[in-house]
C-alpha cells in the first residue's frame, strides 16, 4: 500500500499540511494574540497520521503556550515568551516587555508529495518597536511512514543580530530560578498526556532529565476521547553557540519538551553575528517502548 502523499494549502493566516486525507499540522504565521502573549508563529493543531491530537493551544494555566513554537523568555531584558517575567528580586511579575515575531513572507513554500518545505523571513521586534533580529526559518515536513505510524518535522533557524549591540539570550534559570530553562523550540502536549512517560537516550528517563544533555528525548502519553496514545520524539540537534543544548522537559503538571539552547548559561550574540539552531520532532501514532525509541533514535538522528 502506498504511503499517504503530503500536500499543503494556503488558509490565509496559516498553511495546512496534509498527509493523505488527514491535516497533520497547521502553521499559523499571522497569529491573533494579545501583546501579553508575545505574538509569534506557531504550529497547532498537530496530529498523528490517524488524526489523534498531539498539541494543545492556549491552556488555562499558560495562555502563551501554543502547540509548537520558537520562543525565548529572556532576551536582553525583553520577553519573547509571553506572560510574566522572572527576576531573582521579584519572582514572576508583569512587565511591559513583550516582544513579538513578525512573519514577512515565505521565501519557499513547496511540496513534492514526499515533503513540504516552508521557508520564511521574520523580524523579532522589541516591545519598543525596535527591530532586533532578522530570522530565516525553515521547516520541512517529511518521513511519512504509515506502517510505523509516524511523520517527522525538521526545524532550522538562523537568527542574525541587527540590534546594533550584543544580544544576551537567557532563561529564568540564568536569572535565578532553578530548572526553568524556558528558551528555544517549545512543544506543549495535550492535557491528557500529563503524567506521561519520559524516555531518553542512553537508558535514561523521567523528570530527572530536566536540565540534562541527551541526543534525543521522548514523551509517550494517552489520549482522551479516543483509545490509545502517542509519542513525541525530539532530537536536540545542533546549536552554533558554544553553550550546550539541554532539555527542558516535564510530565507534571503538564507535558512539555524543549531542547533549550540557553538553559542555565547565556548566549552572547555580537551585533551582526548569527545563531543557528536545528532540531527534529517525530510524531508517532502509538505509545513507544524504549527498544523502539532506541532504534528510532539511531535511525533518525540529525
Amino acid at each position: 500500500m502506498p504511503e499517504p502523499r503530503l500536500s499543503v494549502r494556503d488558509a490565509g493566516k496559516s498553511v495546512i499540511i496534509t498527509a493523505g486525507d488527514v491535516d497533520i499540522a497547521q502553521y499559523v504565521h499571522h497569529p491573533d494574540a494579545p501583546d501579553a502573549e508575545s505574538p509569534k508563529p506557531y504550529l497547532h493543531p498537530i496530529r498523528s497520521l490517524s488524526g489523534a491530537p498531539m498539541s494543545v493551544y492556549r491552556p488555562h494555566d499558560h495562555r502563551w503556550h501554543k502547540g509548537l513554537q520558537m520562543t525565548w523568555a529572556h532576551l536582553s531584558g525583553q520577553n519573547f515568551w509571553g506572560g510574566p517575567t522572572f527576576s531573582a528580586e521579584r519572582g514572576y511579575h508583569s512587565r511591559d516587555d513583550h516582544g513579538h515575531m513578525n512573519h514577512l513572507g515565505f521565501t519557499e513554500l513547496s511540496c513534492d508529495g514526499e515533503r513540504v518545505v516552508a521557508e520564511e523571513s521574520l523580524h523579532w521586534v522589541s516591545s519598543r518597536g525596535e527591530h532586533w533580529i532578522t530570522e530565516r526559518r525553515r521547516q520541512v515536513f517529511h518521513g511519512v511512514d504509515a506502517a510505523r505510524g509516524l511523520w517527522a518535522l525538521d526545524f532550522s533557524t538562523s537568527l542574525r543580530n541587527v540590534r546594533g549591540a550584543t544580544l544576551e539570550f537567557g532563561s529564568p534559570t540564568t536569572h535565578g530560578r532553578p530548572l526553568a530553562g524556558y528558551a528555544g523550540y517549545f512543544w506543549r502536549g495535550p492535557r491528557s498526556w500529563t503524567g506521561g512517560t519520559i524516555i531518553a537516550a542512553g537508558g535514561r528517563g523521567g523528570q530527572e532529565m530536566m536540565g540534562e544533555q541527551a541526543p534525543w528525548l521522548a514523551i509517550a502519553g494517552q489520549h482522551d476521547e479516543i483509545d490509545g496514545g502517542g509519542t513525541v520524539l525530539a532530537f536536540a540537534g545542533h546549536s552554533s553557540a558554544s553553550v550546550p543544548i539541554k532539555w527542558f522537559v516535564r510530565n507534571e503538571a503538564f507535558a512539555v519538551i524543549s531542547p533549550s539552547p540557553s538553559f542555565d548559561e547565556e548566549i552572547a550574540l555580537a551585533d551582526g553575528d548569527t545563531l543557528e539552531l536545528a532540531h527534529r520532532y517525530v510524531f508517532i501514532d502509538h505509545m513507544c517502548e524504549r527498544d523502539e525509541l532506541d532504534e528510532l533514535g539511531a535511525e533518525l538522528a540529525l
